[in-house]
C-alpha cells in the first residue's frame, strides 16, 4: 500500500502513514464521544510508520490513566489516540486523504454508545474491549 497522507482540518499538522491497518473500528465510548463529538473512527500504525510532515501544534492531552489523545491546537481537529506502553498509534480516519482503501472493521464499547442513534450496518458490534 502507498503512503496514506492525514492532516487537521487547518493543515498545521499534517503526516503520512506506511502500511496502517486496512480496517477501520469505531468506539462508541463515552470519551471517543466527547472528543470526536460522535463516535470515533480509526485506523492503527506502528508509530514508527507515522511520518511527521508539520507538528507544530500538535498537543497531546492525556486523556486516562493508560491513553493520550493528539489534537491541531489551532483548529482543535482530533488526529490521533495513543496508549501507554503500546507500539500502535490510533489515527482519525475523517482526517485521511482519499483514497484510503481502508473498509470499516468493527464496532467496539457499542454498550457505551449514545442514545440518539443506532449502529444500522452489519459489521461485528463488541460490548466493550
Amino acid at each position: 500500500m502507498e503512503k496514506i497522507k492525514e492532516s487537521c482540518e487547518c493543515g498545521a499538522v499534517s503526516f503520512e502513514i506506511s502500511n496502517p491497518r486496512k480496517k477501520i473500528t469505531f468506539c462508541h465510548c463515552s470519551q471517543c464521544r466527547k472528543s470526536s463529538g460522535h463516535y470515533w473512527a480509526a485506523t492503527n500504525a506502528k508509530f514508527e510508520d507515522v511520518t511527521f510532515l508539520s507538528d507544530d501544534t500538535l498537543t497531546w492531552y492525556t486523556s486516562s490513566d493508560w491513553a493520550k489523545r493528539g489534537f491541531c491546537s489551532t483548529c482543535g481537529s482530533s488526529l490521533l489516540y495513543r496508549m501507554n506502553d503500546v507500539e500502535g498509534i490510533g489515527i482519525a480516519a475523517g482526517s485521511l486523504e482519499d483514497p484510503t482503501g481502508l473498509k470499516p472493521g468493527k464496532h467496539i464499547f457499542v454498550a457505551d454508545k449514545g442514545d440518539y442513534y443506532e449502529i444500522a450496518d452489519d459489521i461485528p458490534q463488541i460490548d466493550k474491549l
